[in-house]
């Protein structure tokens, strides 16, 4: 009788022990959110663009917008990352915050907004300053990024100034043939006058 009075006391006690140890526990969705987060603060929100390896596989597949599902990803190193984040803190200084994120099973969504103030001559011509949101979907495998995928409206950054110089770059040299071939006949031309005169 004592037994069975201490199993129906010690039964409840034990599933409930075990029912809190699992509600305490982290689910591996709500770690990569984490992992996620914590990428963001380092590299784009505070300038520790050196813990990047604490984020990412030492190499990782990326994929941009535009990107066709038939089109082969990127392979890049993790360095890659700080590369880029170091750019950024080199022309100017950055902040933002996240939105919200979506986990399912090994995959993190998250839409933040990204804050670029710039310094230097170049990066205000580039980038400018601007606040843009961005989507990031990062596929991850035993605690680490290993793949990318950028959602972001460039348009809206002064990237498009590349396009302009690109542009007039290539005007330039078209129009640099015909001056040539002015300059070329104008002394011909030049040199045919004198002997006719001479």
């Amino acid at each position: 009788m004592k037994t069975a009075f201490l199993l129906l006391f010690a039964i409840p006690q034990i599933l409930i022990a075990q029912t809190d140890s699992l509600t305490n526990e982290k689910s591996q969705e709500e770690i990569n959110k984490e992992i996620a987060r914590n990428f963001y603060e380092d590299l784009w929100f505070n300038n520790r663009t050196e813990n990047y390896s604490k984020y990412l596989a030492e190499e990782y597949t990326r994929r941009d917008i535009g990107d066709t599902p038939d089109q082969e990803a990127e392979v890049e190193k993790a360095i890659a990352q700080k590369e880029v984040a170091d750019r950024f803190w080199d022309g100017g200084t950055m902040t933002g915050f996240i939105d919200y994120q979506i986990a399912d099973g090994d995959r993190v969504a998250t839409r933040w907004y990204w804050t670029y103030k710039p310094e230097s001559l170049m990066a205000k011509f580039m980038v400018g300053e601007h606040t843009i949101p961005i989507i990031n979907v990062f596929k991850f495998k035993d605690g680490k990024i290993v793949e990318i995928h950028n959602h972001r409206h460039d348009i809206s950054l002064n990237f498009t100034n590349m396009f302009l110089l690109k542009g007039l770059g290539i005007g330039f040299l078209i129009a640099l043939v015909p001056t040539f071939l002015a300059i070329y006949y104008r002394r011909k031309l030049k040199r045919a006058t004198q002997t006719v005169n001479a």
